[in-house]
């Protein structure tokens, strides 16, 4: 159930991102990175693989923000 709710705050964030909403994606990237770091916490991924994963959606979300 962790994983699945870490899947779909993620899709949701990449969602933003491919529409180029700066506002939704910083939104989605807020509900995302507790999501990710609580999934590191209960063992459902490593925390340098959860540390990695926020890294990447921070960056998508910056590249849109510097257009």
């Amino acid at each position: 159930m962790v994983k699945s709710s870490v899947k779909t705050s993620v899709k949701q964030v990449l969602g933003a991102v491919d529409s180029k909403d700066k506002e939704a994606s910083l939104a989605a990237l807020n509900e995302a990175i507790p999501a990710i770091q609580k999934a590191a916490a209960k063992g459902a991924f490593h925390k340098k693989t959860a540390s990695r994963k926020v890294s990447r959606l921070t960056k998508k979300v910056n590249t849109i923000q510097a257009k």
